[in-house]
């Protein structure tokens, strides 16, 4: 029952009186945003005043901005590695922060891409982030406030449970012995999270034992079977990535056949050895024929259009991050559930939390984050596309000092003690809510591809995939899963983009002739500088489209996860280098095509620019 309207939000009508504090927490923080920036500032300085990386750079308990930001300097991740190497090694002097570091978390990418992307850090190794215990309680405050936003857009939610697809991985350890592991197996694993109270708007059909299995399998499989026993109460489908969505839906279609007969005798797979996971769905678990009978008629048949709405009928939305890298992955998405709206509703990393979605029904192209000033104290390096490695210290801007439209670089100081720490992150302020920001994710600053003088980021590369595949149309096909590599073995060089297709009617194939047109097309989408390169440079080869088996990116992620990758974090790489997996794509390889013509480009200024500077 909505509390009474005296109470209700700028934002819209709480469902209920808890929801009307979340809500007004939100307005307070946004209004008062400078202040709540100022003050985080001065107890992150207060607080680890008597640690040696602030009294290195002269700070003699000094908690003001201005001397802060006149004596501390912008730092990277390699700045950071000898002072993390002390705490790893064991030394418990406050070096970044007064309190004891409680644990490492791991970088997302690098976690489970370590082997394969060159960040920056020496010989591929993982980030790791240094937290205290204190972080927990200002993730979880963070948390609490999404289901009150949501419940403004989706009436109803306490009324059934939502299928979430979570999962941890198995944690290593430091030479002195903190554990090292994903922020979100952090978060899984926490008291907060295990002991969280009975909340009628946050119930998942996945019990605590299922999520906290380290076996990728029994974790995917008993989380699967609890959503199919509680079909008819799932009001909500999601995973963290849409990749994890997309690879739960792949699971039911190599393996509702024994899902079914599960559920038909009542009895749990006896692949299933973990106790805790047997004993909680032997609780949940009975003879159910005919809810048998619903799942092989939906599967038998191959046809897995919709099958998210036709399992789980109920489902009102997906909730799952689709910007960014996740974009790609919308079209099969809408595919498996008849379009249903996708909602990302956090900003978050294994550095700090920083925000969530006020408008979460939007479309994802129109996903924005506002952050929530309490989380950590925010800076923003203006970003200038023409010259994006210059800045000076003295051009950064506070979070209430942000332009309409303008582009920013993230750099965040956090109580676990970074300071000045350069995410990485560029943002676009899109709008604001009261005096807070509003952002919209742009990309990763890491270039993906550059063969010489040309650079290709992630959602360069993705808008060309997306405009190729609209030639995939007529022939109901849709490229599902993609990465990439620059081939210098050739001369000149070239990129190489492997595709996983999929196709409603398999023997209704694209044909070659379309496929080379689709390698054009990407090309023609790309910069002026790569376009110059192919065009008058002769610098670059023509581009070339590897379609691989399907199935072959699910292969790929398996190697991942053996190799150590956390399956709730996994993220498909946009562009490999590690020998292992360009020989497994290359081993799945069925046809290679190539661009048949060199793309438009003219000898405008602005178009070699990137050649002559």
């Amino acid at each position: 029952m909505a509390v009474d309207s005296a109470t209700s939000s700028p934002l819209g009508p709480p469902a209920c009186e808890k929801d009307a504090k979340a809500l007004h927490f939100i307005e307070e923080m946004t209004k008062n945003c400078d202040a709540v920036q100022e003050n985080v500032l001065s107890e992150i300085l207060s607080q680890n005043a008597g640690t040696e990386y602030l009294q290195k750079w002269g700070l003699a308990g000094e908690t003001d901005r201005k001397t802060f930001k006149e004596k501390v300097p912008v730092i990277t991740y390699e700045d950071l590695q000898p002072y993390i190497q002390r705490i790893a090694n064991g030394d418990r002097s406050p070096i970044l922060s007064s309190h004891p570091i409680s644990e490492f978390l791991t970088s997302v990418f690098l976690t489970a891409l370590m082997l394969w992307y060159s960040s920056g850090t020496s010989a591929g190794e993982r980030k790791l982030m240094p937290t205290i215990a204190a972080e927990m309680d200002r993730r979880q405050k963070l948390y609490s406030l999404l289901m009150p936003v949501m419940n403004l857009y989706v009436p109803g939610l306490d009324k059934g449970k939502g299928l979430y697809f979570l999962f941890i991985k198995a944690e290593t350890k430091t030479p002195s012995g903190l554990v090292a592991r994903p922020v979100l197996t952090s978060y899984y694993k926490s008291q907060q999270f295990k002991t969280r109270p009975v909340d009628p708007y946050n119930i998942y059909t996945s019990p605590n034992e299922t999520i906290l299995c380290v076996d990728a399998f029994q974790s995917m499989y008993s989380q699967m079977l609890c959503g199919l026993v509680y079909r008819e109460e799932v009001l909500r489908c999601g995973a963290v990535f849409a990749s994890g969505l997309v690879r739960a839906i792949k699971f039911l279609q190599l393996n509702w056949a024994q899902l079914a007969s599960d559920i038909e005798s009542g009895e749990l797979n006896p692949a299933i050895t973990d106790p805790g996971i047997r004993e909680c769905v032997s609780r949940i678990l009975r003879p159910d024929p005919d809810l048998a009978r619903v799942v092989r008629d939906e599967c038998s048949e191959g046809n897995w259009e919709g099958i998210i709405t036709r399992i789980w009928p109920n489902t009102k939305y997906l909730d799952v991050i689709v910007t960014g890298a996740m974009a790609q992955y919308i079209p099969i998405l809408d595919y498996y559930s008849g379009n249903l709206p996708k909602t990302c509703t956090m900003y978050a990393s294994s550095e700090c939390y920083f925000g969530l979605n006020l408008t979460p029904m939007v479309k994802p192209s129109e996903v924005c984050y506002t952050i929530m000033p309490n989380m950590g104290y925010f800076e923003f390096i203006p970003h200038d596309p023409a010259n994006p490695g210059s800045f000076s210290p003295e051009s950064l801007l506070d979070l209430a000092d942000l332009e309409l439209g303008k582009e920013y670089e993230l750099v965040i100081s956090t109580y676990s003690g970074l300071c000045r720490y350069r995410v990485g992150d560029i943002l676009q302020v899109k709008g604001f809510h009261n005096a807070a920001p509003q952002f919209k994710f742009i990309r990763r600053k890491n270039v993906l591809l550059s063969i010489e003088s040309d650079k290709t980021d992630e959602t360069e590369l993705q808008t060309a995939v997306e405009n190729a595949s609209e030639l995939l149309k007529e022939f109901d096909a849709t490229v599902v899963e993609y990465t990439s590599y620059g081939d210098t073995k050739t001369i000149p060089g070239h990129y190489v983009i492997y595709w996983e297709l999929l196709m409603k009617d398999p023997d209704f194939r694209p044909t070659d002739e379309v496929l080379a047109r689709c390698c054009l097309a990407m090309e023609e989408s790309l910069n002026s500088v790569y376009r110059q390169s192919r065009v008058a440079d002769n610098s670059i080869g023509p581009l070339e489209i590897r379609v691989v088996q399907s199935g072959t990116f699910e292969e790929l992620m398996d190697y991942a996860i053996s190799r150590g990758a956390s399956i709730n974090q996994y993220k498909v790489p946009r562009c490999i280098s590690f020998t292992p997996i360009m020989e497994l794509l290359d081993s799945r390889v069925v046809s290679v095509h190539f661009s048949p013509a060199a793309p438009h480009w003219t000898a405008e200024r602005r178009g070699f620019v990137g050649s002559l500077f």
